[in-house]
């Protein structure tokens, strides 16, 4: 799996994540970035699923979470790739997400999120995750 391809992947998922963010939600394009079942990781323990419709309203009820504090965008600022084989990688993300705050400045946070990538077919996938404590981070810099 090439880097290009991964950065572009990305930069689609960017594209969509912003897109939701302002409320134009297609829940279909976001689940076309998932695989069929995914694992997730985190301070907050390992948690697993599927892409099914219980996947599209967990997503359209966390970018609603996320409207709701402030956050005005999230923009990559760099992609990592770690090949695995000929199908799979780890995509090592960095971004910022910045949110609004009542009466102060916007505040820019900086975050890695390691993507586990399958490409069947040249297309790829998420099929994984893992991310640090989003909430310590959030507290960290008065959002929440």
């Amino acid at each position: 799996m090439m880097e290009a391809t991964v950065r572009k992947f990305f930069e689609r998922y960017e594209s969509s994540f912003n897109r939701a963010l302002g409320g134009d939600m297609d829940m279909d394009e976001v689940a076309a970035l998932y695989a069929s079942a995914f694992i997730a990781a985190s301070p907050a323990g390992v948690t697993t699923g599927r892409n099914d419709e219980h996947l599209k309203q967990a997503m359209a009820q966390g970018y609603e979470r996320y409207r709701a504090m402030g956050t005005k965008e999230m923009r990559m600022r760099h992609v990592r790739v770690s090949p695995m084989d000929d199908h799979h990688c780890v995509a090592h993300v960095a971004w910022t997400a910045t949110y609004a705050r009542k009466d102060r400045p916007d505040v820019a946070i900086d975050f890695d999120v390691h993507y586990l990538v399958q490409a069947l077919d040249g297309e790829p996938k998420v099929f994984g995750w893992v991310s640090g404590d989003e909430q310590a981070l959030l507290r960290k810099h008065g959002i929440l």
